[in-house]
């Protein structure tokens, strides 16, 4: 049921990202109106409001961010056009909600930074795992029963498999010639293709669990067409971490995390976000002698995320997505795994890591 008091959006882009989440997600979401959709493309515009019906249709984006009725927009188009349409939408005076990665650049996340800041409004990444109620769950044990942490293991690892279980259980994905796409071929290089992709949810993960990572030292590999990142991370309250990221496993979707603390240890399973399913997540707590487990039926995160979006706009809720800052310190963390891998494994601080992917 929808509230009084809703967010007006619009949402830019009526690609696979907006078809498979965040149109649906509007529609479901208690404090969210679908107000406008926009894409240069006028045909898969057109195809997208007869299935999402919305007040407004747009080809130009300036045109939409005009539009007095809308609140806040929705960004759901290529990396390479994050930040550019970002800082268009703050300077109109609305409030962002951005695809992740924040952007492929450090220094264009930078210069947005200061503009969310300037402007008093809301910038949002979209790390919807921070929504998974099985991984809020494991973050509360964290923050609350489990000590001092002393060491995190989390994998993220796609499966040869994926495409055919995706194709059956997310909607049809319709697209068009006319769509916009960034200069060259973004998938060419699918080192980085893969790392700001899929990696960007390793890192944000970790980071929302235990905190802000310092270094990376990365070894790489690479065999016909599979890809795999073993990253050895320091990360800060003397935390030490093993990531692995691997583009394809041989096997199911495998994600997860093990983290050990000094009073417990938490285990989690999590999986393919398209079967919205939440994280299966054990609690050992040894003051208490209990394992626990959540309960959490509600797996669809890609709504959660955008209720939570609005609820700090509306209610001056606390922020508990990734934010602009969130979003830098990612970007930092996949620059330097870059990094890390062309100087031969060495280790790369985050703070020096500049320049794009």
């Amino acid at each position: 049921m929808k509230n009084d008091n809703m967010l007006r959006v619009g949402i830019l882009g009526c690609g696979a990202i907006s078809q498979a989440a965040h149109f649906e997600s509007c529609i479901k979401a208690e404090n969210i109106e679908l107000y406008a959709m926009c894409d240069q493309a006028e045909d898969l515009l057109k195809r997208m409001a007869e299935i999402y019906p919305c007040e407004k249709t747009y080809t130009d984006y300036d045109r939409m961010l005009n539009d007095e009725n809308i609140d806040a927009v929705i960004i759901g188009i290529a990396d390479q056009f994050h930040v550019e349409c970002a800082k268009k939408a703050l300077k109109a005076g609305k409030h962002v909600f951005v695809e992740k990665p924040l952007g492929v650049s450090i220094e264009e996340c930078e210069e947005l930074k200061k503009i969310v800041h300037e402007s008093g409004l809301v910038l949002q990444i979209g790390n919807m795992k921070r929504f998974d109620g099985g991984i809020q769950y494991a973050k509360k044990f964290i923050e609350n029963e489990i000590g001092e942490v002393t060491t995190l293991k989390a994998w993220y690892c796609d499966s040869t498999g994926r495409y055919q279980m995706c194709d059956n259980v997310m909607p049809v994905i319709y697209t068009s010639k006319k769509i916009k796409r960034p200069a060259g071929n973004p998938k060419a290089d699918r080192e980085k293709y893969y790392l700001l992709g899929h990696g960007s949810h390793l890192f944000d993960t970790a980071k929302f669990l235990v905190g802000n990572p310092l270094n990376v030292q990365t070894k790489f590999i690479k065999k016909e067409n599979m890809y795999s990142w073993l990253i050895a991370c320091e990360f800060e309250n003397e935390i030490i971490a093993n990531l692995d990221l691997t583009i394809a496993v041989r096997m199911d979707w495998h994600e997860g995390f093990n983290i050990y603390g000094t009073k417990g240890s938490v285990t989690g399973k999590t999986y393919n976000p398209w079967f919205f399913k939440s994280s299966e997540v054990e609690c050992w707590n040894e003051s208490t002698g209990l394992v626990t487990r959540p309960f959490e039926p509600d797996g669809h995160f890609y709504r959660r995320q955008l209720e939570s979006f609005a609820d700090v706009i509306l209610k001056n809720a606390p922020m508990t997505g990734a934010d602009v800052d969130d979003g830098i310190l990612t970007l930092r963390a996949l620059k330097a795994t870059y990094d890390s891998v062309r100087m031969g494994g060495k280790k790369i601080w985050l703070k020096d890591a500049g320049g794009s992917l």
